[in-house]
């Protein structure tokens, strides 16, 4: 018997972002897997969704996972969207259920942790402390300091020629207003946002940051949520020296912190490269999928 889908409410809705959900299960009531779809509401990412699938390992293969995709993309389609992208671990079963389903790899990711009881930390403060001429290190914990929320929504530019291989993940566009309600929902969900950025030393612009995300405990593991560099300012081992850094404020501001998590496009060699030389340790690789609609 196919199994009874269900839509839900879903009250996660942000201000760049809203989510449908619906509900697999058996005719007894029994949940058997769900399925989660965003729709990206911003200006430059307005044609994209995003799918989050489980099924219970138990109850794989009875077409759960499929009655649960179509429902998601009918969902998005009738949102006028255009492109539907998923993500899996390599080699797992999402990873299979995907690509049988018609969706193209179009981007891997490698997924790397540092463990800090491990972490040379006489290095890492070394390279956080070399001299950039031209170049200074601010912090802030939180939103952004008013005197920089232009420049740093500015900034984050940065991340426009990010590796993304084949995604179709549009434009992300800033404004200070963005800025401030990512904070704000970080800040909702009980952890703590800590941002390190390089300052062009001729006129106090942003050049670069790096944010890390601490559960509100300040235990377990925190993750990075990007590291980037304008353009042009490039080339003066900014995004290593800011990297460094908000290793070592972690490490100093949350001593009961086991480690720290970061993601990367395989084809981001400076990013891998830098990851490397500060001791973080590739645990997995991932998938990111896309499906045309």
């Amino acid at each position: 018997m196919p199994p009874r889908i269900t839509a839900l409410t879903d009250p996660d809705v942000s201000a760049s972002s809203r989510r449908l959900a619906w509900l697999a299960s058996a005719p007894d009531g029994t949940p058997l897997g769900s399925a989660f779809l965003r729709l990206f509401t911003k200006e430059g990412q307005e044609h994209l969704a995003e799918l989050e699938t489980t099924v219970h390992p138990a109850e794989r293969r009875q077409g759960i996972g499929t009655a649960l995709l179509e429902a998601a993309v009918t969902a998005a389609r009738s949102d006028s969207r255009r492109s539907l992208v998923a993500q899996a671990e390599e080699d797992s079963p999402g990873d299979h259920f995907l690509a049988d389903r018609g969706f193209r790899r179009v981007l891997t990711l490698t997924y790397a942790r540092l463990v800090l009881a491990d972490a040379d930390l006489a290095e890492i403060t070394r390279l956080a402390e070399l001299p950039h001429p031209g170049y200074r290190l601010t912090s802030w914990e939180g939103a952004v300091p008013p005197e920089l929320a232009q420049s740093y929504a500015d900034s984050r530019r940065a991340m426009d020629d990010m590796p993304m291989e084949d995604t179709d993940y549009g434009t992300v566009v800033w404004d200070v207003d963005r800025v401030l309600a990512a904070a704000e929902a970080i800040a909702k969900r009980g952890d703590l946002l800590h941002t390190v950025a390089a300052l062009d030393a001729t006129d106090g612009s942003v050049a670069g940051f790096s944010e890390l995300v601490v559960p509100g405990n300040g235990r377990g593991d925190g993750q990075h949520y990007g590291t980037a560099v304008l353009p042009e300012h490039r080339g003066h081992s900014l995004g290593r020296w800011m990297k460094a850094e908000s290793i070592r404020r972690a490490r100093a501001h949350h001593p009961n912190l086991t480690g720290l998590l970061t993601d990367t496009a395989n084809s981001n060699a400076p990013m891998l490269a830098i990851n490397d030389e500060l001791g973080y340790v590739p645990t997995h690789r991932a998938v990111e999928f896309q499906l045309g609609l």
